[in-house]
């Protein structure tokens, strides 16, 4: 599907996700991009100055049909990132799993009765559970043994999602595909990613002149992906002209805490030394000391393949936040 010319709708659009993929379709010349969002995780990025008129926030919940019909009036393609991730489901596991498995239903029906011809659902790594794997294909199955429950209700929320998609896809011809993300972080981070989080922690008590806390030994590991390369390979897969059902988004390559502290403090030029501390209560998806994702297949099918360094990505980030800072943002929920 071309993009220029053309209308989308953001499910989840005032979101870290959602809102880099509307950046990215505005520069590729989309005609309209809606925001559909409820505001209630957070704020409205139309209200800024100097928004693109192109650019338009439609207040609403996925959960209700109705107003989802009257979003999609006319719209060409979808991008559906609303979801409640791992920490705010653990806090609200009743809201959290109508929203990903009753709201994700509500707006493919919603898309089928408008006419809506494609959309790219945000999915995760996450349905891959504690995988043993030397490297994590797409095919790679569910390993939930020894995942906290938020975990495993995230991950088989994303497995329920896709395989919705898979139906509408058969039943009724909405060409969907699922792009799994690893841990993602940029500029307008918020406070409920697990695993991104501690790269905006760290910071902050670092300009306070405190040392980084860094949980258990650090050898925790992640693979942490750009918002900008995420918002890229969303309007790959929208721009494709077929569907594909499914592509893992990641770099390929893991980072431990202690590492990805250790650029933090390279990029201020601290000599502050970090301290491990034990957090019990802490929410956890994985806590692997090994982890490698096979991109292979978003690199064949999408022409996709991840542009921002690690220390590049964070480098942005931290502008970002001490601009947030400087301007007396509000901290993002």
């Amino acid at each position: 599907m071309r993009i220029d010319g053309h209308r989308f709708l953001v499910t989840g659009g005032a979101s870290l996700i959602g809102s880099h993929i509307a950046d990215h379709l505005l520069a590729a010349g989309a005609s309209e991009v809606i925001l559909f969002d409820n505001l209630s995780l957070s704020s409205d990025p139309t209200a800024q100055p100097g928004t693109d008129p192109r650019l338009r926030l439609v207040r609403g919940d996925i959960r209700d049909i109705h107003a989802l019909m009257d979003a999609l009036n006319g719209i060409d393609g979808v991008f559906a990132t609303a979801a409640y991730i791992t920490n705010p489901l653990h806090r609200d596991p009743l809201t959290g799993m109508q929203v990903n498995v009753d709201g994700h239903l509500m707006l493919l029906e919603a898309c089928r009765w408008r006419g809506v011809t494609r959309l790219i659902y945000s999915s995760s790594v996450g349905l891959y559970g504690a995988s043993p794997a030397e490297l994590i294909a797409e095919s790679e199955p569910f390993h939930y043994a020894g995942l906290q429950p938020a975990g495993v209700l995230y991950g088989a929320s994303k497995i329920v999602a896709e395989q919705l998609c898979r139906m509408y896809q058969d039943r009724h011809g909405l060409e969907c595909t699922a792009l799994r993300y690893s841990t993602v972080y940029g500029e307008r981070q918020h406070a409920r990613g697990v695993n991104s989080l501690i790269i905006v922690e760290a910071y902050d008590r670092i300009r306070q002149g405190l040392p980084p806390l860094i949980p258990g030994d650090g050898s925790e590991v992640h693979d942490y992906i750009h918002v900008a390369d995420v918002a890229r390979a969303n309007v790959a897969a929208m721009r494709r002209d077929t569907s594909l059902d499914n592509a893992t988004i990641a770099t390929g390559n893991e980072t431990s805490l202690n590492a990805l502290v250790g650029i933090i403090l390279d990029v201020v030029g601290s000599g502050l030394r970090p301290e491990h501390i034990d957090a019990p209560g802490r929410v956890k998806v994985t806590t692997t000391t090994r982890l490698r994702f096979d991109r292979s297949k978003a690199e064949r099918e999408l022409g996709w393949k991840p542009e921002v360094p690690l220390r590049e990505g964070i480098k942005r980030v931290l502008e970002w936040r001490e601009s947030e800072i400087r301007n007396n943002s509000p901290p993002r929920s």
